[in-house]
């Protein structure tokens, strides 16, 4: 949401109200298409709606940037009343300094700041109330070193006081131990766990392998097996072979003494007819 139109001492010029909230522009941002709003305005029409609310365009947030100089250069230098103006405060300061006048501001609000104090006054009253405020804390003066509320100062006990604040130290051990006891126990079940996930993989994957390597040596004998018979098949061949080259050694043999035979016969025939 951006500033009250009313907070300013002169006129707003259109251009530096919100599009959305038409107050004038809080920590603004513009879109492509030149319409200003504030972040807070826009961020949370981004989250329902992907289009600019004034020409219905697309429009994501990575795409909103800063306002043109020109325009925040204006923005700033407008005069607006403090917001405490209602409390009596009739500061007035351009918009750029209006955050560091207001978080000193005398007339603005604020809670008490000793603990359990329901008590909201004015920043100016402040002093004035803690010097009566019944929360206000201060060290023990007789020595016990604990902090105590004013009001209390009469009826404390420091020995009485100091036994409460060791049951609870000592309450507070315990449940300690007792917290980090169970976070160990805990931690230790899941280390546990862990572990007997990862010594069950372990053994998956050694059974894996083992029945890998079961395999394996089932083929190098199969292997081994053939080999044998291929070489067993060989020396069988190379005997076969050689049987036949003798045989054909010896049929050539036949064959040439056959001719030889044959040629000397006809020779032979040949002189007996002369």
């Amino acid at each position: 949401m951006g500033y009250d139109v009313d907070r300013f001492v002169s006129s707003v010029n259109d251009g530096l109200l919100c599009c959305i909230c038409r107050d004038v522009l809080e920590d603004p941002l513009q879109s492509p298409c030149e319409h200003a709003y504030c972040r807070s305005c826009i961020q949370g029409w981004l989250v329902h709606e992907q289009v600019c609310p004034e020409d219905r365009q697309s429009l994501l947030e990575s795409q909103l940037k800063p306002l043109f100089r020109y325009m925040r250069n204006d923005l700033n230098n407008l005069r607006i009343r403090c917001l405490n103006r209602d409390n009596g405060c009739e500061f007035t300061t351009e918009l750029e300094n209006l955050a560091r006048h207001e978080s000193a501001c005398e007339f603005g609000t604020l809670n008490c700041p000793n603990k359990n104090c329901p008590v909201v006054m004015e920043r100016r009253e402040l002093d004035i109330h803690l010097v009566s405020c019944e929360y206000t804390t201060k060290q023990c003066p007789k020595g016990c070193g604990l902090t105590i509320l004013s009001s209390d100062h009469d009826s404390h006990n420091c020995v009485g006081e100091l036994r409460t604040e060791l049951e609870l130290l000592r309450s507070e051990m315990i449940c300690k131990l007792e917290d980090q006891r169970h976070e160990s126990k805990l931690r230790l079940d899941s280390q546990r766990t862990h572990m007997v996930q990862k010594i069950s993989g372990m053994q998956q994957n050694v059974d894996e392998l083992r029945g890998q390597l079961s395999n394996l040596q089932h083929e190098v004998r199969l292997l081994n097996a053939m080999e044998r018979k291929r070489r067993q098949d060989m020396e069988r061949m190379e005997l076969e072979k050689k049987e036949l080259i003798e045989l054909l050694q010896a049929i050539r043999l036949e064959n040439e003494t056959a001719k030889s035979t044959c040629r000397q016969c006809k020779r032979n025939e040949r002189i007996t007819s002369i």
